[in-house]
């Protein structure tokens, strides 16, 4: 969920705003991530439980993704702004459904990456392979698709769907600088930790553990940048 930014700062001093806001809480993510991947590597109990959701996840296939990150992404976090007197006019209930929709596909498509990734650098927790999967995600995936995307879909819901504001934002020039960048910065600090503590974990685990730290994320964000939406 894209934070909200000042189109007149400097996107790197708006990144590194966001990072600071988003630091504290970023790190008891990490750290939750973390102790559940050496829960799993360390618990036999816990494995067994964490296991049972891995063969879920095989069982649904692409399924469980659409569900789970529609869930994690959409559903939970429209709840919450609802819910939330600052946050409540932030999503109509149509934006709420664009919303959770956006998410489900997100779930797919995470899900086609993470086993994308799997068969091209590999399936196992060497250091090595970690570390390219997560330079993968980070530095080309994410800003070349995933980041540009999610800010559009976001900036499209929050001006009630009006694609004029939307383009003629875009046509005031050096739109992935004000927008997209900012929003990439600010997310370095918890998801490069968080991907590599993901990518950790097999295959079939990795989506479930992304919907967790998504969840919690999308949450975070929602109170860092809460403001009623703007009537343009």
């Amino acid at each position: 969920m894209p934070t909200s930014f000042n189109p007149a700062e400097a996107p790197w001093r708006a990144g590194l705003r966001g990072a600071r806001a988003n630091l504290a809480p970023g790190l008891v993510l990490q750290l939750l991530a973390l102790l559940i991947v050496v829960a799993y590597y360390q618990h036999a109990p816990s494995q067994r439980a964490i296991n049972a959701l891995a063969h879920l996840h095989e069982r649904a296939g692409v399924m469980f993704g659409i569900v789970s990150t529609g869930l994690c992404g959409g559903v939970i976090p429209f709840l919450y702004l609802r819910c939330r007197r600052a946050t409540r006019d932030r999503f109509t209930l149509a934006g709420g459904a664009t919303l959770i929709a956006f998410w489900a596909y997100k779930g797919l498509e995470v899900d086609l990456w993470y086993r994308f990734l799997a068969f091209v650098v590999g399936s196992g927790n060497e250091v090595g392979t970690v570390v390219t999967k997560m330079a993968l995600d980070q530095f080309v995936y994410c800003p070349v698709f995933a980041v540009p995307v999610t800010v559009v879909v976001y900036e499209w819901i929050e001006t009630r769907f009006r694609g004029t504001v939307l383009l003629a934002d875009m046509r005031q020039g050096q739109w992935y600088r004000r927008r997209v960048l900012p929003v990439l910065l600010s997310n370095l600090g918890v998801w490069v930790p968080a991907v590599c503590i993901i990518y950790a974990l097999p295959t079939p685990l990795q989506l479930p553990l992304q919907n967790l730290v998504l969840c919690f994320f999308t949450l975070l964000l929602a109170t860092i940048s809460a403001r009623p939406t703007a009537r343009r």
